[in-house]
């Protein structure tokens, strides 16, 4: 009998891809099924045995770990089944912003874990000990990248749209309002959010900024505040610039993907509960 994980992907972009081939690639890990929106994208590529075409029939496929890297609406429509067969590993996490999702998913991680992909976030473990202990006091996080890297929805498509030559902040503000506005851009943010659980996503603040001089990264700030009198200058300040190597029209970046290979590979074995990985 094999001892491998089974691991389900849910999803097959760029992203979903390149994990299934790791898995397919992995002593340690077999593929329990791999489903899409548009089942005929994984034909050429995915064995016929691994391919799920109705998604509600996943358990059927006994997964020891189910990856979502589809999209945000997977963890609302499906979060609470999953995780009462299997880990699940939530790629888009701004899922979480609205918190009748997080509270759902959070209640349902009873018996397997809820594992929250770190990403382009640095940084995420430290920050969630500060949390834990109540001496984070504020996060905020700058994500900058060139203007056709944004999917965006709604007054931020069109102010993104509307740039020309100049650096442009096209939001400042809570982590929560920013999610639905642009859920494929700002998982780092949300899963910023839940690192710093005593902020949340109300008290996370998060800035994107278009740049369209910016042609070869994104370029990802985090600046903390712990304890100390802000006022003053004396307060506990760490800041981070992340620059990862991305073409224009890219929404991952390519270190992005090692990384959520990491957190894959990492995302077992530490019971029920929300854990960053």
């Amino acid at each position: 009998m094999s001892s491998k994980r089974k691991v389900g992907i849910v999803g097959f972009g760029h992203l979903g891809q390149y994990l299934h081939q790791a898995v397919k690639d992995s002593a340690d890990l077999d593929v329990a099924f791999v489903w899409n929106r548009t089942t005929s994208a994984l034909r050429e590529t995915v064995a016929e045995q691994h391919i799920l075409e109705d998604l509600s029939k996943f358990a059927d496929r006994q997964p020891d770990l189910i990856v979502e890297v589809a999209h945000p609406v997977i963890s609302s429509q499906y979060g609470e089944a999953f995780l009462a067969v299997a880990d699940y590993m939530v790629g888009s996490p701004t899922a979480l912003a609205n918190q009748e999702v997080e509270d759902k998913l959070r209640t349902a991680a009873k018996h397997h874990g809820l594992y929250i992909p770190t990403g382009a976030f640095w940084g995420g473990n430290d920050i969630q000990k500060m949390a834990d202990r109540g001496t984070l006091k504020a996060l905020t996080v700058t994500m900058t990248k060139h203007p056709h890297s944004f999917k965006l929805n709604g007054i931020l498509k069109e102010k993104n749209d509307a740039v020309t030559d100049r650096k442009t902040v096209l939001y400042e503000g809570s982590v929560r309002d920013l999610c639905p506005l642009a859920p494929n851009n700002v998982n780092t943010m949300a899963a910023a959010s839940i690192a710093a659980h005593n902020l949340g996503f109300d008290g996370v603040q998060g800035r994107l900024v278009a740049d369209p001089h910016l042609m070869d990264w994104h370029i990802v700030e985090v600046d903390v505040t712990g304890p100390g009198d802000v006022e003053a200058g004396k307060a506990f300040t760490v800041s981070t610039v992340r620059r990862n190597p991305a073409q224009v029209g890219k929404v991952t970046g390519s270190a992005t993907y090692a990384s959520f290979l990491s957190s894959m590979l990492g995302a077992h074995g530490r019971g029920s509960g929300v854990h960053l990985c």
